[in-house]
């Protein structure tokens, strides 16, 4: 089954790459901004004196605030559109970068990292809204590809430049010089983004209060495609994730015994498979909505086979093949949580695209935070036993894969359920 051009679809062209390319741009600094901890994991640890606990405790209230915005930002897209959304977003996480750069305490860089996670959590979902609003629904796949792509190239800048400027340079000017960035897309956004093609404006929608707001999220929850799309990306997202945010260079380094240098190179191993994998990805769901499903459940299992060959490995260290395969492995993870919204937005109408955007993504920051929190809990309770610490990841996989299980054939029976009506209300349109 082939995803269909509806009535009424934007025209997409070149005018609407632009117009994205500007959103996605936001979307780029955010990424750099948010996983610039992986990094620099090591000498925040030095920097503010902490053990691994409070270490996780940055990533976490980071995620911790950018999931329980995600409803929000969800609504606030809905109502008041992309840009003015955006424009928030970018204040808010330039200004976290910046605080970020200057806190002389660990209570201010905490502050700081939930700023940031405030503004980061407003990217993605306008970014998702925007493409909707720019390409044919048929581009909807390629299109949250190509921005997870975006935003994996972000992820790739911080582990290669702003890597090497923290240690170059020096913790402060590092950070604060990276948040030069968030001035620049400000600029571009405010000058140049618009939130849809002239003659396709959204029906504006009156303003209806709480009832309003709750009706928007129970209409949403009630889908079966927008539960299904919360669980896939729960599922999928959330090894790589904890590996590149925050636990990937303290496994490697510490438990794995390899150099920064090195284990930086296999964190850019992570972050260029998630490229390749994301445009393979992005063309094949395009062409066969069908392998939607299939695709998210064998990177699932694919990953969690990698991760168990790893950690049971009989010597002190794994071998380094071993290692390199765990990584591409793990830059799947990625484009697979992208699959999440596929299933979350057929499901639901333009007007409820932002709030059902929102619903999915909290998925993979829910299951990240959670691996964060319990990975360095049983760091700190195990004495450094990362084959323990991250045995954790295979509890939540079982979790989520049980409810995708659960919910598959209800979320896919009513998608094409709504396909079909949709081809016959476009028969009956009067020319």
């Amino acid at each position: 089954m082939r995803s269909e051009t509806l009535p009424g679809d934007p025209p997409g062209g070149r005018r609407a790459m632009a117009v994205w390319g500007i959103g996605v741009s936001v979307y780029f600094v955010a990424v750099i901004f948010r996983t610039s901890l992986g990094v620099a994991g090591l000498d925040a640890a030095d920097r503010f004196h902490v053990n691994a606990s409070a270490l996780s405790t940055f990533s976490i209230l980071q995620l911790l605030v950018y999931a329980g915005m995600q409803i929000p930002v969800g609504l606030l897209v809905d109502r008041l559109g992309t840009k003015k959304v955006l424009t928030i977003g970018v204040v808010l996480f330039t200004a976290g970068q910046l605080g970020f750069a200057f806190s002389p305490s660990y209570g201010m860089a905490l502050a700081s990292r939930a700023l940031l996670g405030c503004g980061d959590a407003m990217t993605f979902i306008s970014v998702l809204r925007l493409g909707s609003r720019w390409f044919p629904a048929r581009r909807g796949p390629l299109v949250a590809q190509l921005a997870g792509l975006v935003g994996m190239a972000g992820n790739l800048v911080s582990t290669l430049v702003l890597a090497r400027l923290l240690h170059g340079i020096g913790w402060t000017a590092a950070f604060a010089g990276s948040a030069l960035a968030g001035v620049v897309v400000l600029v571009l956004l405010l000058l140049f983004l618009k939130d849809h093609p002239e003659g396709h404006e959204p029906e504006p929608v009156p303003h209806q209060g709480a009832a309003y707001v709750r009706r928007q999220i129970a209409a949403s929850w009630r889908e079966p495609g927008t539960r299904l799309g919360l669980w896939v990306h729960f599922t999928t997202q959330f090894p790589a994730m904890v590996f590149l945010l925050l636990w990937g260079l303290p496994y490697l380094v510490e438990a794995q015994g390899l150099s920064r240098a090195t284990a930086g190179e296999l964190l850019t191993l992570v972050v260029l498979s998630n490229m390749v994998i994301g445009l393979v990805y992005g063309q094949v769901v395009a062409r066969h909505h069908e392998a939607r499903l299939p695709l998210a459940l064998g990177t699932v299992g694919a990953t969690a086979l990698l991760w168990a060959v790893t950690l049971a490995y009989p010597g002190e260290h794994a071998p380094m093949w071993l290692l390199v395969v765990l990584c591409t492995v793990l830059g799947a993870c990625g484009p697979a949580s992208m699959l999440g919204f596929d299933f979350a937005r057929p499901a639901n109408p333009p007007e409820r695209q932002g709030t059902a955007s929102g619903i999915t993504n909290m998925g993979g920051f829910v299951a990240s935070m959670t691996t964060l929190f319990a990975v360095g809990v049983l760091l700190d309770a195990t004495g450094d036993n990362y084959r323990i610490a991250f045995s954790v990841v295979f509890v939540l996989q079982a979790l989520g894969v049980s409810q995708i299980l659960r919910l598959r054939k209800r979320a896919i029976r009513r998608e094409r359920e709504r396909l079909v009506a949709s081809r016959v209300e476009a028969v009956h349109v009067p020319a």
